[in-house]
């Protein structure tokens, strides 16, 4: 029996700690507005930004959040599935540094505001950008992860070179 070359495995557990990292942060920087403020309560940082502190049981820009309860189970469920793949398809991806760091991005958001679903029912937001009386819905960690994550897929969709080429076409004799 002839024996295969061992082809060691790609190594994930540096994307791992970036999104666990990703997790901490996100989680920990919840911990400290729901000791610090109330909902309703709005801290004047700068002029285009504010703490705030809301409740959003619906997904981006509060979609669905008006649902009668069946989403906060849809989006966890969501997101633990995203989770899973992500954690599925990394290994093959590794080595592409963009690709791996948005995926990683992604996996970090989501498993942060699968947390709050499950704790909170609804995702905990604190961060509120506004400028000349027009506000961007409050966000958080995770939520910023996610966006960035997504926005790098999207960069290197366009950005990169096609990994594979079609195969030319076999000369074929001239018919006459």
């Amino acid at each position: 029996m002839a024996q295969g070359r061992l082809v060691p495995a790609r190594r994930i557990d540096r994307w791992l700690y970036l999104a666990a990292t990703i997790v901490l942060v996100d989680q920990l920087s919840k911990w400290l507005v729901l000791a610090w403020l109330q909902p309703g309560d709005v801290v004047y940082v700068a002029l285009f930004f504010n703490w705030v502190l809301t409740f959003n049981p619906g997904a981006a820009f509060s979609f669905l959040s008006d649902a009668s309860g069946w989403q906060r189970w849809f989006f966890t469920a969501l997101a633990l599935a995203v989770a899973a793949w992500i954690v599925f398809v990394l290994p093959r991806h590794s080595s592409d540094f963009r690709l791996s760091l948005a995926l990683t991005l992604i996996l970090g958001g989501a498993i942060g505001n699968v947390i709050d679903r499950l704790r909170f029912g609804a995702v905990v937001d604190f961060i509120q950008w506004h400028v000349a009386g027009l506000y961007w819905p409050a966000f958080n960690v995770a939520d910023s992860a996610l966006c960035i994550g997504a926005a790098l897929i999207v960069w290197d969709q366009f950005t990169s070179r096609p990994t594979h080429r079609p195969a030319a076409e076999p000369d074929r004799p001239e018919q006459s």
